[in-house]
């Protein structure tokens, strides 16, 4: 039985592709788990294979770096911005494929428009807006969590709407006439139809909006306190605190990075299968 394979490269050359991008991806990971259990002089005098094991790093993260109360925050605003960002962006998604209105075509080219703008620039802004509110209404903002929290999902949901745009307009219509004609309302639409059909979509655009709340450090560095930090934040206060030590705690520094990474590797491994469905989507009519 012959199968035809179309391949981009060679048999032999597609293994070597795949074996220098796998060395080029897993060698950083695989020195900061090795670095991660080695001696502080170890990593120091540039050993890749450490001769001594101090798994006790992993132990002493917990009180040098405050790392516990980073992760919490982290994981509070991260993942309230992501669940917002999610409803959000799949009910103004319905909005904007299933009805025509005055000035439609306009909030979708801004939806596009928007994810030009650096958010470095809006640093300044942001934090401007923030102390002036808080002078007018005369509450606190900057320093709270609900400051990161609105931030975030500001920056978020432009481009998670999109995403849902994109995959909305793949589903039938059909489906929703066929409701109607049952006596369906538009939010039994949305939520008993459009959300459950939705999944990969809601899954790429919440992903998204966890991540850009997970990595940030520049807004959260301006808007938390000691008390609100998130755990990019404490990783890189803990960092700028071995600056200028005699032999800075690499150990601990490795350790802490590979327990900040975990949250996202479970989350990539937990909803990979809806990654690729959801990010293709309209792709192809």
């Amino acid at each position: 039985m012959n199968k035809e394979v179309n391949r981009l490269l060679p048999r032999p050359l597609q293994v070597a592709v795949l074996v220098l991008l796998v060395a080029f991806v897993g060698g950083p990971v695989l020195y900061m788990v090795l670095a991660s259990i080695n001696s502080d002089l170890g990593v120091a005098a540039g050993e890749f294979f450490p001769r001594t094991f101090e798994p006790a790093n992993y132990v002493r993260i917990w009180s040098t770096a405050d790392l516990g109360k980073g992760l919490a925050n982290s994981l509070l605003v991260a993942g309230v911005t992501a669940l917002a960002c999610g409803l959000a962006s799949v009910s103004t998604a319905y909005v904007l494929v299933r009805y025509k209105f005055l000035g439609r075509l306009t909030i979708l080219r801004g939806l596009l428009a928007l994810q030009s703008i650096p958010g470095t620039l809006l640093l300044l802004p942001v934090f401007v807006l923030y102390a002036s509110l808080a002078n007018i209404l005369e509450i606190t903002i900057i320093g709270t969590r609900w400051a990161l929290f609105i931030t975030y999902l500001t920056f978020a949901l432009p481009f998670a709407t999109w995403v849902m745009v994109t995959y909305l307009r793949g589903l039938p219509r059909e489906l929703d006439e066929a409701a109607r004609v049952d006596g369906a309302s538009s939010w039994r639409i949305l939520t008993r139809i459009v959300v459950p059909l939705s999944w990969p979509g809601l899954v790429v655009a919440c992903i998204f909006a966890f991540l850009l709340g997970w990595n940030d450090v520049l807004f959260a560095s301006v808007l938390t306190n000691p008390d609100t930090r998130t755990a990019a934040v404490a990783l890189q206060v803990f960092g700028s605190q071995q600056e200028g030590g005699a032999i800075p705690v690499y150990g601990q520094l490795m350790a802490a990075a590979l327990i900040c990474a975990i949250p996202v590797v479970v989350l990539y491994l937990a909803f990979q299968r809806f990654l690729v469905s959801g990010l293709t989507a309209g792709g192809v009519k």
